[in-house]
C-alpha cells in the first residue's frame, strides 16, 4: 500500500511538472534570436527605448505578449507597458501563435 501510495504522488508530481512547463525553451530561444534579440539584446538585458527582459517570469512574459496582440490596453497599463512600444509591439505578436509566445515565454523566463 505505502509503495503504491508513494507512487501515485510521484506520478502526480511529475504530472503537475508537466503541466507547469507549457513552453519549449529551446523552440523559444530560435524564435527568440530570430525576433527578439534585435530590440531587446540578446540576453534580452534591454538596450535604448526596448525593456529589459530577463528576470521576469514566464506568465508575466506570456501574459504581456497576449495583451499586445489582442490590443488589450487596460491589462499593458496594468503591467506599466504600452505607450509609444505597443505601435511596434502589436504587429510583432500579432503573428504569434499560442505555442510561440509559450516558447517564448518559457526561453526569456530562464535569463537572468
Amino acid at each position: 500500500m505505502k509503495k503504491l501510495t508513494v507512487l501515485m504522488l510521484a506520478a502526480g508530481l511529475m504530472t503537475s511538472g508537466a503541466a507547469m512547463a507549457a513552453g519549449d525553451a529551446a523552440a523559444g530561444k530560435t524564435l527568440y534570436d530570430a525576433s527578439c534579440a534585435s530590440c531587446h539584446g540578446m540576453q534580452a538585458q534591454g538596450q535604448g527605448m526596448f525593456p529589459k527582459l530577463a528576470g521576469l517570469t514566464s506568465e508575466r512574459i506570456k501574459t504581456t505578449l497576449v495583451a499586445f496582440k489582442s490590443g488589450d490596453t487596460a491589462t499593458l497599463k496594468k503591467e506599466g507597458l504600452g505607450g509609444p512600444n505597443s505601435a511596434i509591439m502589436a504587429p510583432n505578436a500579432a503573428g504569434l501563435s499560442e505555442q510561440d509566445m509559450d516558447n517564448l515565454s518559457a526561453y526569456i523566463a530562464t535569463l537572468k
